[in-house]
């Protein structure tokens, strides 16, 4: 850019030009998309960059968009496409009247930018810190940068989770992250194994993912986490030879909770007479 730290500033967002990447400042405030407001600030190197457009956008605006590169952000690896224009954190909605200062800065940055082939070797956008965690309609997801818990809900999870019991994955085990948006139908979060061919093929009866519902797993909460976990994964290196899955809840008023529904499942025939009483004797051994 001509002089570091010039800042153009537009709807809900503000963004800084600095010799080598742009640092996008978020607001926050009522109208703010939450996902901006939860992401706060991202530092995008040049080099994530892929192409820079300058077009008209809705009642009276102009939309500065920085396309990033295949590869280079795994927030937009991610969404995979599912985000709405609205929360694309690589938009910069400004009023019309300002359309020549951003044609300026849109040609600044052309002027920079490096042609690359192919996508991005690795991530060049910071993934969102851990620790991290949301409620989706079945579980609690949790991530300490290490691995992925998820404990069940008994008010949400299906039979199967409950019989394989609260889940833990060491992110060495794991080989990506499949992020279904909770706007849409069936929204999800899935963590991908090195043995997910044998995975079921629906999110509510798989042990290693959690299903969204309404008011569960907002993107604004789900997304960030799914890029940390992908990040967390493209850095483990070599994938580990199998992964951990074990129950974690000890809580006597948990245990107590897990038990009576447990019993519910088996008055109502899901769970054989075998099931209960192995899977009961194994949560009282938590106690």
């Amino acid at each position: 850019m001509s002089r570091m730290g010039d800042v153009l500033a537009g709807f809900h967002a503000a963004w800084e030009f600095e010799s080598d990447s742009v640092l996008i400042r978020f607001e926050r405030g009522l109208r703010t998309p939450k996902l901006f407001q939860a992401l706060g600030e991202r530092r995008v190197p040049l080099e994530a960059i892929a192409a820079v457009t300058l077009t008209p956008g809705k009642r009276g605006t102009v939309v500065l968009h920085a396309v990033p590169r295949p590869g280079a952000d795994p927030l937009m690896e991610a969404a995979a496409g599912q985000l709405k224009d609205a929360c694309d954190p690589y938009r910069l909605v400004l009023p019309a009247e300002r359309e020549t200062l951003a044609e300026y800065y849109a040609d600044e940055l052309r002027a920079r930018l490096t042609e690359h082939e192919g996508p991005a070797e690795r991530y060049l956008v910071a993934a969102p810190e851990a620790p991290l965690q949301f409620k989706a309609y079945d579980a609690k997801a949790s991530f300490d940068g290490r691995s992925v818990s998820f404990r069940w809900f008994w008010t949400g999870a299906s039979s199967a989770k409950w019989k394989a019991g609260d889940q833990s994955f060491p992110v060495a085990g794991l080989s990506g992250v499949e992020w279904r948006s909770p706007e849409v139908f069936e929204g999800h979060l899935r963590l991908l194994r090195h043995d997910s061919a044998s995975a079921p093929a629906q999110a509510d009866q798989d042990p290693a993912s959690v299903v969204f519902g309404l008011g569960y797993g907002p993107v604004h909460e789900s997304l960030p986490f799914a890029a940390a976990v992908l990040a967390a994964v493209r850095a483990s290196g070599p994938p580990a030879a199998s992964v951990e899955s074990a129950s974690s809840r000890r809580d006597p008023a948990d245990i107590a909770d897990r038990i009576r529904h447990l019993g519910e499942l088996h008055e109502a025939g899901l769970v054989t007479d075998e099931e209960f009483s192995a899977k009961k004797a194994e949560l009282l051994a938590e106690l």
